[in-house]
């Protein structure tokens, strides 16, 4: 058995790939998989760099999240923009800091 056939695709993630009133996701299931991984690292990656961040600089923890999905936009742009959102969403629950109420930072 692969190693991608045995990673769990959260269904938060999932939700992305999914056109309305479809069943299937729109990427093969092996591309779904690389890009759900590349997004779940990021947010792992991101946990102590929004932790310095917020007692560095003093800010509240939503500006810490909003600074962040900033950074995930910047061209050229690694993740998509729903993919972003779902890391900086993700990021917060691994902080177990509020979950952004707005994604969209601007």
């Amino acid at each position: 058995m692969s190693d991608e056939s045995q990673i769990e695709i959260p269904a938060s993630f999932l939700e992305l790939y999914l056109a309305p009133g479809r069943q299937k996701p729109s990427l093969p299931r092996a591309e779904l998989a690389a890009r759900y991984e590349l997004c779940e690292d990021m947010a792992q990656m991101l946990t102590e760099t929004a932790r310095q961040m917020e007692f560095s600089l003093g800010i509240a923890e939503s500006d810490v999240l909003t600074r962040c999905l900033l950074g995930l936009r910047v061209e050229p742009a690694v993740v998509t923009e729903a993919e972003a959102t779902w890391v900086v969403t993700r990021l917060a629950e691994l902080l177990n800091w509020p979950a952004p109420l707005q994604a969209d930072a601007g």
